[in-house]
């Protein structure tokens, strides 16, 4: 869990993220934030050491929100394709809000330089596999899921599919609703990992 933040931090990643939407990750510096948000850069490193503190706080930000719905769902009486099926809305719903967290959190190409990016993501999919991995394992004993294919193996191809919808979204400059087209791609996973 990570520690309550204050609005001005809050403030320094919606106007960090808004940065990246226009800009990119690139366009990210100390002196744009500062200058956006109309204070001294002095005042952004009051509250974030640097460019790097900043982006391990919007990983943060980012990881506890799927980390409440994904223990909700892990909570909830819904079988194990009706889970699966609004943890994909869910992502889509908050990539959607927020495109430019796509940007930070599918980067391991651009962080690979810095080793503490790199483990926050690791740990973001990490803890999010296994949640889901934990519904497609109940699902295949209740056998709502198939059981013809390892739970893993099942696993990888639901988190890397979500994860290639969202990059083609990115991609195509945001062209399509993710949410609308998102709901009609998720019945295709569904088809083919259902009992």
């Amino acid at each position: 869990m990570i520690a309550e933040i204050s609005e001005r931090q809050k403030e320094i990643i919606t106007v960090s993220l808004e940065l990246i939407a226009k800009k990119g990750i690139q366009g990210l510096t100390i002196k744009n934030l500062a200058k956006k948000i109309g204070f001294t850069e002095a005042a952004v490193y009051r509250h974030y050491e640097n460019k790097i503190q900043i982006l391990i706080a919007i990983l943060d930000y980012f990881r506890e929100g799927t980390n409440r719905f994904f223990v909700n769902e892990m909570k909830s009486e819904e079988n194990a394709i009706q889970k699966i099926e609004y943890l994909f809305l869910n992502h889509f719903k908050t990539f959607s809000e927020t495109p430019s967290l796509v940007s930070v959190v599918f980067s391991e190409e651009i962080f690979r330089n810095e080793t503490v990016l790199i483990e926050k993501v690791a740990e973001i999919m990490k803890k999010n596999t296994q949640i889901l991995l934990s519904i497609i394992e109940s699902g295949q004993k209740k056998s709502e899921i198939r059981s013809d294919i390892n739970s893993r193996n099942l696993a990888i191809i639901i988190m890397g599919s979500l994860r290639m919808f969202v990059k083609q979204w990115q991609m195509s400059d945001y062209s399509f609703s993710l949410t609308e087209r998102g709901t009609e791609y998720i019945k295709s996973v569904i088809k083919l990992i259902k009992n």
